[in-house]
């Protein structure tokens, strides 16, 4: 595995492999890595001649400081995890790399409301963050596909809004969400549950679920909608921010279910100090 830090070097090397053809692709991290995030790496390897994996914790998507320095940060552990599935690049830049000086930021935008409902209005500027490091990322390594989880479903139709307004050839992918024994989705802040919140925090996908269920019984989204919320109250360890019934393309909220709409119950709950998100499609 060869580990870069520079931009520059980065790209000379990239620069060089594509000569022939070879297909490059990427999957960016903020690191604390998990088998998702391995999934996710495996997936690129299997369809592109050389993928790269960034470890970036990228400060403009956080819109609590405290939330930033509490991120776990575990590169050793990390790039052993790496070397493990045989990644081809590590590309580890510093803040003053991704944003020296000279940056003049992304183009302006529109994402038509995909940035305000959820998680856009319990974090605000996080999509901007999101969509400023991606872009970023995308003008340094011009990557031919980038592979991203569909438990950050949201940020996911951000960036591929994004990569449909700059008009660049890059293969955006979804990968399913990975998943513990338990049905917690995986996440690196799940290393901050105590066993026992770990154990409660189990309980979002299990409502989800149920969601699925309730849609095939006949339930209306609002009423869907009430029934998860009521059930994440229930459980005193939880205090849910939302739990919505959304159209995929849209993220506006489903009034009643449509044939072929493809629709997600998207929900965010704080477990003891950690914020989890998770979803599910129905």
């Amino acid at each position: 595995m060869l580990l870069f830090k520079s931009v520059v070097e980065i790209n000379r090397f990239l620069s060089q492999f594509r000569q022939n053809g070879r297909r490059v692709g990427f999957v960016p991290t903020m690191g604390a890595l998990h088998k998702g995030h391995l999934d996710l790496l495996q997936s690129s390897q299997q369809n592109n001649d050389l993928t790269v994996c960034s470890i970036f914790v990228n400060p403009t998507q956080f819109n609590e400081s405290s939330d930033l320095e509490k991120y776990p940060r575990r590169e050793a552990a990390d790039i052993k995890l790496l070397l493990g599935i045989g990644c081809d690049v590590l590309f580890m830049p510093p803040v003053s790399e991704m944003y020296p000086e000279t940056y003049a930021g992304p183009p302006a935008f529109d994402f038509k409301g995909l940035e305000e409902p959820m998680e856009g209005t319990h974090r605000p500027g996080h999509f901007e963050g999101v969509a400023q490091v991606i872009h970023r990322f995308i003008e340094i390594l011009e990557p031919g596909s980038i592979v991203m989880g569909q438990k950050d479903l949201q940020q996911y139709l951000i960036v591929r809004s994004m990569i449909r307004q700059l008009d660049v050839e890059v293969d955006l992918i979804l990968h399913p969400i990975v998943r513990e024994e338990s049905g917690l989705a995986m996440s690196s802040r799940n290393r901050r549950l105590s066993p026992e919140e770990k154990a409660e925090a189990a309980g979002i996908h299990q409502i989800l679920q149920a969601a699925k269920s309730w849609k095939a019984s006949g339930f209306h989204p609002n009423e869907i909608q009430d029934r998860g919320m009521k059930a994440l109250l229930k459980n005193p360890h939880f205090k849910p921010e939302y739990f919505d019934v959304v159209d995929t393309e849209t993220l506006k909220p489903v009034e009643r279910f449509k044939k072929d709409q493809e629709v997600a119950v998207c929900t965010a709950v704080w477990v003891g100090p950690v914020r989890l998100i998770d979803n599910i499609l129905i």
